[in-house]
């Protein structure tokens, strides 16, 4: 669905290409880095080698403790789901392995864990809400992405740290309009696009990549391209880049994330506010969400949306902030 916006097409050349933005189209770039996305998770599971066994340890509920005997550097937590019960496979929003917070499809390399799953409905939710909020970022860039078609080429900024006492989650994106105000239809549209990506319950898939592979995959946006040195200064190797993969959209983050997009319940979008950042005039998406199954009555729900469309000011736009990309700022 494309957004009902007529503009004349920017000629914004990228610096470290000299490339013209308008030979770009959206679709064309999130399947070449869905690509080496790919090669990149193939060639990573072809080093596993000759298969070992992890002796994990479940604990914490809502089932009895056991022990599953997995397939280190292959089984994922969602893995340890599928033999413990559908209802743990559908809700479960994290895991913690060996104390660690862990995204739901990320391998297990330790010799032997224990493993807990967590949900948004723990009497202190407070780590699966933090992955929800950074979770609602990355689905809404993808949505961004796909609204605009190849009309308009999009390139995503950043969005801030989680804070869900923000009032609202946030993506940064530039795009080649010089004065854009969506009108209520055209937040609709975003929301409806944000619903329709939740009903598809795709995984968030995490993949730790080379600094130079992130460069490769990010070669068409310029914003991403000056952050990954700095994530990458940041890892415990000095050299990795953490990115998600939800469909074909790929992006920047630290995680961790929510199991898959089917987590995701009401959602509205609320406001776009055209900011300026020390690279330029952006546009910042806000918007709100509920997780899938919790429950709010309909002028509750109306509040979180007023407020929702107040400027949030978290991030690159505070005095000292940060977003997920920039190196001070550290994955909570």
């Amino acid at each position: 669905m494309v957004l009902s916006i007529h503009i004349k097409t920017a000629m914004s050349v990228l610096p470290h290409k000299r490339r013209l933005l308008s030979q770009l189209t959206n679709a064309s770039v999130s399947r070449r880095r869905a690509a080496l996305f790919d090669e990149e998770e193939r060639r990573q599971r072809s080093l596993v080698g000759r298969l070992e066994k992890v002796e994990v340890r479940y604990e914490g509920g809502p089932l009895e403790p056991c022990t599953l005997m997995m397939n280190r550097g292959i089984s994922t937590p969602h893995d340890c789901a599928r033999h413990l019960s559908d209802e743990v496979v559908g809700r479960a929003a994290l895991a913690e392995v060996n104390g660690e917070l862990w995204d739901m499809h990320r391998p297990i390399t330790a010799e032997s864990c224990t493993l807990k799953y967590l949900y948004f409905t723990e009497a202190n939710p407070f780590h699966a809400n933090k992955a929800f909020w950074r979770s609602c970022s990355l689905m809404l860039g993808a949505v961004i992405e796909e609204a605009f078609k190849d009309e308009h080429y999009v390139q995503l900024h950043s969005f801030p740290s989680p804070n869900v006492r923000s009032g609202s989650f946030v993506y940064d994106v530039q795009l080649p309009l010089d004065a854009w105000t969506p009108s209520g239809g055209e937040l609709r549209v975003l929301a409806g696009m944000m619903r329709r990506l939740g009903q598809l319950a795709l995984p968030l898939r995490r993949l730790d990549v080379s600094a130079e592979l992130a460069l490769q995959m990010f070669a068409d946006n310029e914003h991403k391209r000056r952050q990954v040195p700095s994530m990458a200064e940041q890892s415990e190797t000095g050299n990795r880049v953490t990115v998600y993969r939800c469909g074909d959209h790929v992006d920047l983050s630290r995680g961790p994330a929510m199991a898959h997009t089917g987590l995701l319940g009401r959602c509205s979008i609320c406001a776009v506010h055209r900011v300026q950042a020390e690279c330029g005039p952006l546009y910042r998406f806000q918007g709100v969400a509920l997780p899938n199954g919790l429950l709010l009555n309909h002028f509750a729900f109306g509040l979180l949306e007023e407020r929702a469309r107040q400027l949030n000011t978290a991030g690159a736009l505070a005095p000292g902030g940060q977003t997920e990309a920039e190196p001070a700022a550290a994955a909570v």
